[in-house]
């Protein structure tokens, strides 16, 4: 018999957050290269659960080098020794944060999930924040707190209105090649844009009172899936409506003509303004917290999930040490 005779896989989807800046993105780069992705970290985490069978993270939405997520989602699968039973969520994410190996990425909850779930392909709606500051005359001005997290306009002002009424060209159901960037794998360029949003931010906490020269502002984005730099060229393209370099009428024009090298579209937003805010799936929405764990069956093993809306809701991950499982190295 293999290692593997009489053990248990269990499947668990993961929701972790990063701060992107030192990352060559989410993916795990593989071989001899400098360059590291978060999945890296993660999976150098998940190496001392000891799992018969390595830990890969099959991660939700792929971010760009520099990209960063609030709340970014995985599966990944555990399968113990024979006799030993699947970890429970809580442990499982106090396990992996424990052996994190970089401060700037953070697990946030695990729950158990059926074993043919899939982190990608069950996402039903992923969205995305973009931050803007207005008044940065130099790149000194901007607090140190809040580099890398936004992009620091020289304008004093942006036409709000003017970008908000843009927006609406973009919702809807259509064919987004004019803010594709070249290297998508996607088979077909048409998206549904449920949301687009231009709103001010109530204020930095990292800004002191004196420089109120500067003001945020948020770009929101919500669509079951984004083609390739999609988020970051229609921001761009928002920004240009925003400066009066466009008009908002000639963001419709633009996307009619399924063109991603006309001469609006060759700017792309910096990477370090966007966030990735929320994923979410089906009846149980977005919050990791309606994820329905796994209930108890008979003779000790765990049943499988119903994720739907008549399961009880899943207790909140608790911050206990990880006394059992650190002598492990999970």
């Amino acid at each position: 018999m293999g290692p593997a005779a009489g053990s248990v896989r269990a499947r668990y989807l993961v929701y972790f957050q990063y701060l992107g800046t030192e990352f060559n993105g989410v993916a795990a780069i593989r071989g001899s290269q400098r360059a590291i992705g978060v999945q890296n970290y993660l999976e150098e985490a998940a190496k001392r659960l000891n799992s018969v069978v390595p830990v890969k993270f099959t991660i939700s939405s792929r971010t760009d080098a520099g990209v960063h997520a609030l709340s970014n989602a995985a599966h990944l699968d555990v399968q113990r020794r024979s006799g030993q039973p699947p970890f429970s969520p809580e442990v499982l994410a106090e396990a992996l944060n424990a052996h994190l190996r970089h401060p700037a990425i953070r697990v946030l909850q695990a729950f158990r999930v059926p074993i043919d779930f899939h982190a990608r392909h069950a996402a039903t709606s992923r969205t995305y924040l973009y931050r803007l500051a207005t008044g940065c005359h130099r790149p000194d001005q901007l607090s140190v707190f809040e580099r890398n997290r936004c992009w620091a306009l020289r304008a004093g002002c942006l036409d709000v209105e003017a970008m908000q009424e843009a927006a609406q060209h973009l919702l809807g159901t259509h064919d987004f090649s004019a803010f594709q960037s070249a290297g998508s794998p996607a088979t077909s360029s048409v998206r549904t844009l449920r949301r687009a949003s231009v709103s001010p931010d109530l204020g930095s906490p990292f800004v002191l009172p004196q420089e109120n020269r500067l003001q945020f502002w948020n770009l929101e984005f919500e669509s079951q899936s984004f083609l390739y730099r999609q988020v970051r060229r229609m921001t761009a393209v928002l920004v240009a409506v925003g400066l009066g370099a466009l008009m908002p009428a000639q963001v419709k024009v633009i996307l009619e003509s399924r063109d991603p090298l006309g001469r609006h579209q060759t700017r792309v937003a910096p990477a370090h303004g966007l966030f990735l805010k929320s994923v979410q799936y089906g009846s149980f929405g977005g919050n990791p917290a309606c994820v329905q764990q796994e209930s108890q069956g008979p003779g000790g093993k765990e049943a499988p999930t119903r994720l739907d809306k008549k399961s009880p809701a899943a207790p909140k991950s608790r911050q206990p040490g990880v006394r059992g499982l650190l002598p492990l190295g999970p």
